[in-house]
C-alpha cells in the first residue's frame, strides 16, 4: 500500500479517539513500522475552520492550535500542497465530489501517489471508478 493521506474526518477520528476499521488500523501500522509519515493536507487546516465557525464542530481550542497539535504527533507530517495540484483539482476524471475540499484532497493523493484515508462515501466511491486510491476508516 502506498502512503496515507488522512482527509480531514479521519483527522477528527483519530484525533478524538474514535474507533477505526481494521483494514485502516492495520494500514496505519503499516506505515508506522515502515517509518513513513502519514499526510495530512494543509487545506484540513481551512477546513477544520469552516466546520467551527458554522458550528458544525466543536473544539476546546483554536481549529489552527487543534491542527498544529495533531501534526505534532510522532508519525505525521504535512502533505506539499503546489499551485499545480490546486488547478488540478478543477481537472479531475469524470465526475468527482463536488466539495473543494474533497476535490483538493483527491488532487493532493493523485499527485503524490498517496491512500486517502476517509469516511466520505463521494471519495469512497471515487475510488472505487479508479480515479484514486481510498480506504475506508
Amino acid at each position: 500500500m502506498s502512503n496515507l493521506l488522512l482527509d480531514t474526518c479521519a483527522m477528527l477520528w483519530i484525533g478524538h479517539s474514535e474507533p477505526l476499521t481494521p483494514g485502516a488500523m492495520e494500514a496505519l501500522e503499516v506505515s508506522r513500522l515502515a517509518g513513513r509519515k502519514v499526510q495530512c493536507s494543509p487545506y484540513s487546516a481551512w477546513e477544520l475552520g469552516m466546520l467551527v465557525a458554522h458550528n458544525r464542530l466543536h473544539l476546546t481550542q483554536s481549529p489552527a492550535h487543534w491542527f498544529r497539535r495533531f501534526l505534532d504527533q510522532d508519525g505525521l507530517g504535512l502533505a506539499e500542497l503546489t499551485q499545480d495540484t490546486l488547478v488540478d483539482s478543477s481537472f479531475l476524471p469524470a465526475t468527482p465530489p463536488g466539495d473543494p475540499a474533497d476535490r483538493i484532497i483527491i488532487a493532493t493523493a493523485r499527485a503524490q501517489g498517496l491512500t486517502i484515508l476517509t469516511r466520505d462515501r463521494q471519495i469512497l466511491d471515487y475510488a472505487k471508478q479508479g480515479h484514486v486510491m481510498a480506504l475506508e476508516c
